[in-house]
């Protein structure tokens, strides 16, 4: 069996590099301009949503000539928001990088978190303020406190993923006992414990890219629990106006464009980290294979209990409902 050198394994591995190296540079450029991307994005948002209130009010006079321009708006509306900073990009992101997952998997994800998030906001407008009749301000109160469960929960998805991570580390650095050498018998029965050194067929687990549904669901839930602000200044306004029902609609179509740009995102996030597997695994010794997504899942463990705690900390409540695309 011919033996790779160190210098060649690492010459054959020349793509994985730059892919390495164009994601750190598109993170620092993040990171330096963070300030002017955050303006940006407010301001944007802000123009965005002058438009939306002036589509509902042509609703309130013409509904049967304004609605499809408010429905196309709102679309359009969804799919440049989740473009902008938000902490569900952030989960989704690190989650479907540092976890193998399957193509159906990560559009379950994205498709169900977003279409939560909407769901949030109709929900909650239309229980605090057209069946309870509460004031606005506890409207936002409301929406603050989900807004902090949801951090909650990314630290505790960080935290899970952080636990697994460090079980599977431990079993692929503890030391295996040596191999026995058993006299032949026709009636062995195989498993993941027997020794032989044969490899057996995969777990359902290891078929399904060894997500549970437990986890897909905090993640979905972490993701979708905070109430979008866009669609909640929306709902607001359009009960104001007496067009309700309109902006129902409006909020259920942002969502469906949200959810088109995240699952967008987690798909490209994917292939990224498929790429980056098949790069490295012709050069890689089998020690390194065994501990890569491991080390992956910890690092995303880290990087979503860091954020989820400077997303609570960060976090305050606007008694206007203000504009907060983080």
């Amino acid at each position: 069996m011919s033996v790779i050198s160190a210098p060649l394994r690492a010459s054959r591995l020349w793509p994985l590099w730059l892919l390495a190296g164009l994601f750190i540079g598109g993170a620092l450029l993040v990171w330096l301009y963070w300030s002017q991307i955050l303006l940006q994005s407010v301001l944007l948002q802000k123009d965005l949503h002058r438009q939306m209130t002036q589509l509902l009010q042509q609703v309130a006079d013409q509904p049967n000539k304004a609605g499809l321009s408010l429905v196309i708006f709102s679309l359009l509306y969804g799919v440049l928001h989740a473009l902008g900073p938000g902490h569900g990009k952030v989960v989704i992101a690190t989650f479907l990088a540092t976890h193998p997952s399957r193509v159906r998997t990560s559009i379950r994800l994205t498709l169900l978190a977003s279409l939560l998030q909407g769901s949030i906001a109709i929900l909650l407008v239309t229980v605090m303020l057209v069946l309870l009749k509460t004031s606005s301000r506890q409207l936002h109160l409301s929406s603050f406190l989900l807004e902090k469960g949801s951090y909650l929960l990314v630290i505790g998805l960080g935290v899970m993923i952080g636990y697994r991570a460090l079980r599977s580390l431990w079993r692929a650095l503890r030391p295996r006992p040596a191999p026995q050498f058993r006299a032949f018998r026709p009636n062995h029965q195989h498993d993941e414990h027997c020794g032989c050194g044969h490899a057996h067929l995969p777990t359902p687990q290891q078929m399904s890219g060894n997500i549970s549904w437990k986890t897909q669901m905090l993640v979905v839930v972490s993701m979708g629990l905070r109430p979008c602000s866009g669609a909640i200044m929306m709902l607001l306004f359009a009960k104001v106006i007496g067009v309700y029902g309109w902006g129902i609609l409006s909020a259920a179509v942002m969502a469906v464009g949200t959810a088109l740009t995240i699952s967008a995102i987690g798909l490209l996030v994917q292939q990224a980290r498929s790429v980056a597997q098949r790069l490295a695994q012709p050069g890689a010794a089998p020690g390194i294979t065994r501990l890569l997504m491991p080390t992956l899942a910890l690092t995303g463990s880290l990087i979503l209990i860091v954020a989820g705690i400077a997303l609570w900390q960060s976090a305050q409540l606007t008694p206007g409902g203000g504009i907060r695309p983080f």
